[in-house]
């Protein structure tokens, strides 16, 4: 298996922007269920770069939700840390996670997500009214609107969407606070082929032009080799990455999960 390390890119400009996205070393979550404890995380250490595309496949049960949970700061690792754009997440209080969640981190959901009452622009801009930044927000509005096709619906309220145009205003409102990383779960998953093909179109753009950084958790091999780099979850252990480029990749994954 082909192992491959973070791609390097630029820095985003702002004073403490650093080339590291993501350094997390040696995650373990436990949960108590009943009488058992159930070890979901058994010491993960995963790095992802400014600009990079990362996909985590594994089973179901494999840890990948929990991953997605302690990287978005829901959750606390009972060991182990993590740094997100540079700035250590241990020791910090509830309230400057928080702050932290919602200024340094997008997330999009298979569901989307979305406040049924508001329109499609009060929902992007949700996140940026939260951190008291609605000025910026409103300019960056109209430049991810004119990226992700949706300019013409920002009027619309989410059941007047497709499902396509809903995962596309929730990737805009992940977006909107222009954050070091955006966290995907199973974006695609209730998209119909061609739908999710067109999402995954724009976040490779997103990453390859526009330097976003997404870190998504799929089971779909497919939406997998849209990503730059893909990395195996079993029974809570990183057992391998592959480039998504490489030729054998759809052999590699299906070798891998069925192990």
């Amino acid at each position: 298996m082909t192992q491959t390390a973070p791609i390097s890119r630029p820095t985003d400009g702002r004073p403490d922007a650093d080339p590291m996205a993501l350094v997390a070393t040696g995650l373990h979550k436990r949960y108590k269920l009943g009488s058992e404890t159930v070890h979901a995380l058994r010491g993960v250490d995963l790095a992802v770069g400014r600009g990079e595309f990362v996909a985590v496949m594994g089973a179901s049960g494999s840890g990948k939700s929990t991953l997605l949970h302690l990287l978005g700061l829901l959750e606390t690792p009972d060991e182990g840390h993590i740094s997100i754009g540079g700035t250590a997440t241990v020791g910090l209080d509830d309230d400057a996670l928080t702050e932290m969640r919602r200024r340094s981190l997008g997330f999009v959901f298979q569901s989307f997500e979305l406040i049924p009452n508001l329109t499609a622009a009060e929902n992007v801009l949700l996140p940026a009214d939260m951190v008291g930044d609605g000025v910026a927000g409103r300019e960056r509005l109209a430049r991810l609107a004119g990226i992700l096709g949706i300019d013409d619906r920002l009027g619309h309220r989410p059941d007047q969407l497709s499902g396509g145009q809903r995962q596309r205003v929730a990737l805009a409102r992940a977006l909107i606070n222009d954050p070091v990383m955006v966290l995907a779960d199973e974006p695609t998953g209730n998209l119909d082929s061609r739908t999710g093909r067109e999402v995954l179109r724009l976040l490779s753009h997103g990453v390859a032009e526009l330097g976003w950084t997404v870190v998504m958790v799929t089971h779909d091999a497919r939406a997998a080799m849209e990503a730059q780099r893909i990395v195996f979850l079993r029974d809570g252990l990183l057992v391998g990455s592959v480039d998504a480029r490489d030729v054998d990749v759809q052999t590699i994954i299906e070798r891998t999960l069925a192990e």
